[in-house]
């Protein structure tokens, strides 16, 4: 089982990660949606597209940006349509 935690919150967890680029991608249904907020930020990679973020906020702390998807990702990376990733200070064990 792979799990996210930050600020002592679990905000992610599962056995069905996909790895990749060395992050884990959890399925949508295996993050606490209600810990996350919309963000504008987006961000582009050649091979997998448009990325979109959120930001993780726990106990009125903040982490700005610290989980990215693809909504609409290109066809190299349609398996992790809409899997979630974390970074910036997210423990992931």
């Amino acid at each position: 089982m792979v799990t996210a935690r930050w600020n002592g919150a679990v905000i992610a967890q599962s056995d069905k990660t996909i790895l990749v680029e060395g992050n884990h991608y959890f399925p949508p249904d295996a993050v606490n949606a209600a810990l996350l907020e919309d963000s504008k930020t987006q961000t582009h990679c050649p091979w997998k597209g448009a990325a979109s973020y959120k930001t993780i906020v726990v106990d009125g702390a903040r982490n700005a940006d610290a989980a990215w998807y693809y909504p609409a990702p290109k066809t190299a990376a349609a398996h992790i349509k809409d899997y979630v990733a974390f970074w910036k200070g997210v423990e992931i064990a």
